[in-house]
């Protein structure tokens, strides 16, 4: 599929959901182009992947060998560092966040937002504290950068830096 058409990636999603509709959320899990294969037991993953292996075969779909990762117990995906039991953030993408000055532009208001936003099941109240920075983006609204919205951007940052580690409950 052709890069930077408006509707690719909606169209792509679709498409992976299609082939492998039966799988989805029993044995895979998919989003774009990252794939998760899960399974409790070395042999019962091992026989799930050799399952979807075989219908990318089967559909013509190509993988890129150098970005998969097989057999492994914890992996970054999607932003997100997964193991067995847990979900945390990937720390390389945070830092990149907690060194961002704040934004000078309503754009930049979007983009902070919208980056921070991505974790947002990681900070308790976000949408309280994001309020003063996301009435920024409302039609007719001067930007002025307040000092509220200054501490807005702190308090998320700060929090994004100590935020929680997501366990599966036993």
């Amino acid at each position: 599929m052709p890069f930077g058409l408006c509707n690719a990636p909606g169209t792509f999603q679709r498409c992976m959901m299609a082939i492998f509709h039966d799988m989805i959320e029993k044995t895979i899990e998919v989003f774009m182009d990252d794939f998760l294969v899960f399974e409790d037991s070395f042999s019962s993953c091992h026989s799930h992947l050799g399952t979807m292996l075989q219908r990318y075969e089967d559909t013509n779909l190509v993988l890129n060998w150098e970005k998969c990762h097989f057999m492994v117990k914890e992996e970054i995906i999607i932003g997100h560092k997964i193991s067995k039991n847990r979900l945390e953030f990937d720390r390389a993408k945070l830092d990149v966040i907690a060194k961002l000055p704040h934004p000078t532009t309503v754009k930049g208001v979007r983009s902070f937002l919208g980056h921070v936003s991505f974790y947002q099941r990681f900070i308790q109240d976000f949408s309280k504290i994001a309020r003063p920075m996301t009435h920024l983006l409302e039609k007719e609204t001067s930007f002025v950068f307040s000092k509220d919205c200054i501490n807005a951007f702190e308090t998320l940052k700060k929090k994004l830096t100590e935020a929680p580690i997501l366990v599966v409950p036993d």
